[in-house]
């Protein structure tokens, strides 16, 4: 899944920093706070005691509750066939983003193709481990389809190749373990006062675009939830963070270290981000022994019409 601020091109620096900076860490808990599409957390899950997994939108959720805290195996290929087999119906995806909706989301065909899978999977509501691996299954899925620049704010204005061809619905495949791992979909503030551990992982959003509004297609068929689409491109009301707020970035950030009853905390930022390297530097001195890593890297780009494609990765490490 293409997903803005991935780390995915940056796990190898950003494992080998922590496991530098805190040695052992086979009996730690770690916590990744801002999990995202869950690359981080994916990678730990199996070095770690135990994996805390957070994400404030609800496809995250989803797809951390897959891939994080599944763990058995599943005999999953009777449920993907089944679902793909499946009669096609006129649901809500395909009266609100569709080809014929005037919103060019996805092809009649696949948008079709969603509702029928959707609406088919909420039967087995009552199976945790089947339900989120096949909803999960049906998001990425479904983002393979999507008529968009890889984000959800805007469509494109004609069918893209990818966007022409028929969903079919792939297995959203974890890798197995024998760990309770937890998986939260809370306000990371709010969290942090509830749990405790040895390694905090922060990936905060870095620009004053909003998650909620960039992925929230994805958030509408997680829950299939009925609501009146706003605007031309169908907007649900969505969470609007303050770390992508100017005015609130900073304190809020220094709300969330103060409060982490965490040893080790690595926060991944960017030299672009609307809080400064000053200031994040004078918050997490203020807390314990401070210093900073730096990588360089070609960040995703939506468009290919940016300036600027490489960025100054920033891992800030605090010692509590």
């Amino acid at each position: 899944m293409n997903y803005i601020g991935s780390k995915k091109r940056l796990l190898s620096f950003i494992k080998q920093s922590i496991i530098q900076t805190v040695g052992d860490i086979s009996c730690s808990v770690f916590c990744d706070m801002f999990a995202g599409s869950g690359v981080v957390g994916r990678a730990f899950k199996n070095r770690v005691k135990l994996l805390i997994s957070n994400d404030i939108e609800y496809y995250s959720f989803v797809l951390n509750k897959n891939f994080i805290q599944n763990k058995k195996l599943i005999n999953y290929q009777k449920y993907i066939d089944e679902l793909n087999s499946l009669d096609l119906i006129e649901g809500f995806i395909y009266k609100n983003y569709s080809y014929s909706a005037k919103r060019y989301y996805f092809s009649d065909t696949n948008a079709k193709k969603i509702d029928a899978i959707r609406e088919q999977i909420e039967l087995y509501k009552d199976d945790q481990q089947l339900y989120y691996f096949l909803l999960s299954s049906l998001l990425l899925s479904s983002d393979k389809v999507a008529n968009t620049a890889s984000v959800y704010c805007s469509f494109l204005k004609k069918l893209k190749k990818s966007a022409k061809q028929d969903l079919v619905l792939k297995p959203a495949l974890y890798e197995l373990h024998d760990k309770d791992h937890l998986v939260f979909n809370e306000d990371a503030n709010t969290l942090i006062k509830k749990i405790k551990g040895d390694i905090l992982y922060l990936d905060p959003p870095y620009s004053v675009r909003h998650y909620g509004a960039n992925y929230h297609l994805l958030n509408t068929i997680a829950l299939y939830d009925k609501f009146k689409p706003i605007g031309k491109t169908g907007l649900r009301e969505y969470y609007h963070s303050p770390y992508s707020k100017v005015s609130l970035a900073k304190d809020t950030l220094e709300d969330l270290i103060k409060n982490a009853n965490f040893k080790y905390i690595f926060l991944s930022y960017n030299n672009e981000g609307i809080i400064d390297t000053k200031d994040i530097k004078n918050i997490m001195q203020k807390y314990g022994d401070y210093h900073i890593l730096t990588k360089e890297y070609k960040r995703y780009q939506v468009s290919k019409n940016h300036n600027h494609t490489v960025v100054k990765e920033q891992l800030h490490i605090l010692k509590k």
